[in-house]
């Protein structure tokens, strides 16, 4: 698994429990089944963009803390 699509998953899962949302609440608002969303969570699969940015907006989290895009910016002094 690439180190940006690991990223996503791992922060993915723990946004969504430190918010106390279910794996089945997470997949009903994407609109998809549970197995589907668990992908996500385990790197097997990735999300449209559409979906992305709704996911992002729903957790309260940037695209780009979301996408681990934050390590980046930091060390460039964004």
């Amino acid at each position: 698994m690439e180190k940006g699509l690991k990223i996503f998953s791992k922060r993915l899962k723990e946004l969504r429990k430190a918010q106390g949302y279910s794996a089945t609440q997470m997949a009903e608002f994407c609109n998809m089944s549970r197995r589907n969303y668990l992908k996500y969570e385990s790197g097997e699969a990735r999300p449209s963009y559409e979906r992305l940015t709704a996911i992002a907006d729903l957790l309260d989290v940037s695209l780009d803390y979301l996408l681990g895009r934050d390590e980046f910016i930091a060390r460039h002094g964004k």
